[in-house]
């Protein structure tokens, strides 16, 4: 196999994305702890945009401790592990979801994937150089936090989304996260989404004050201030957890609930705001 250039994260940032042809959209959707939504938000997220008419890719990019396959009730024969180990083609494992786009799902559990060695990098960047082309957006369902692996599949996204809650300690991971990715990434912009909000206006609170904690305490490298663009709330629904417990799209589930119709909503920003320009 040839050797593909691999860019460091840092080096991403500066230099420019690594060379995909076409125009498909990468976007990172990540968080700074676990357990704030992010699979599920990604998931009904793509499901979102394939219903405005985009062509639509979820990586499962959390290698270690995938879990897209069990929010979309999917039983993979064939996964990213044995694409990286020559078991399979890359055609093989893109798996059709319920919603109408695709996914490439990773096994879970893979002790080898949670470091982000040189060949995990290759394999990594071969697999993007190839998928990248073929659709309109692809989304990358990072881990949480700020581990090696977690942050060289963000330094590969033009966008970042990060999904947290209201809860304190989602919060100052956020802060942490967003700080990491301006300073190791330059990173100039990262648009919030608030899941979970319990009142109206929780978002726009959250991210006012998390920008006065960066505009206070962050200096990146270049001297740029980091910039929160808030995308919009997904409020506190029971039809989420019954969508979860029976393993489901919300948007499947309950398409008229208002966390649905929220999700639907911020699909629609972003399709503003990057997706048409992008895709035009």
């Amino acid at each position: 196999m040839t050797s593909t250039p691999i860019q460091t994260p840092h080096a991403a940032a500066h230099a420019g994305l690594p060379a995909y042809s076409g125009k498909g959209l990468v976007m990172a959707v990540t968080s700074g702890k676990g357990g704030v939504g992010k699979t599920f938000f990604s998931a009904n997220l793509a499901a979102a945009l394939t219903r405005r008419g985009h062509k639509v890719l979820v990586l499962d990019a959390d290698l270690g401790l995938a879990n897209l396959d069990v929010v979309l009730n999917l039983y993979p024969k064939i996964t990213l592990h044995d694409v990286f180990t020559g078991k399979a083609t890359l055609d093989d494992a893109i798996l059709k979801a319920p919603g109408g786009f695709s996914v490439l799902l990773a096994g879970s559990g893979m002790v080898e994937y949670s470091r982000l060695t040189p060949e995990v990098r290759e394999d990594f960047m071969k697999v993007m150089q190839t998928i990248v082309p073929r659709f309109d957006v692809v989304l990358l369902d990072t881990g949480a936090g700020i581990s090696d692996v977690v942050l060289f599949a963000v330094s590969l996204a033009s966008e970042v989304l990060m999904v947290a809650t209201p809860e304190p300690t989602s919060l100052t991971d956020a802060y942490a996260t967003i700080k990491v990715l301006a300073m190791q990434q330059g990173r100039q912009q990262v648009r919030l989404v608030v899941n979970q909000a319990t009142r109206p206006g929780d978002g726009r609170n959250i991210t006012g004050q998390l920008q006065q904690v960066l505009n206070r305490f962050l200096s990146t490298q270049n001297g740029a201030g980091m910039k929160l663009v808030h995308m919009g709330d997904v409020p506190a629904d029971q039809s989420v957890k019954d969508a979860i417990m029976r393993r489901q799209l919300l948007l499947v589930h309950a398409p008229g609930c208002p966390a649905a119709l929220a999700v639907g909503q911020i699909a629609g920003r972003l399709e503003d705001a990057v997706l048409g320009h992008t895709l035009s």
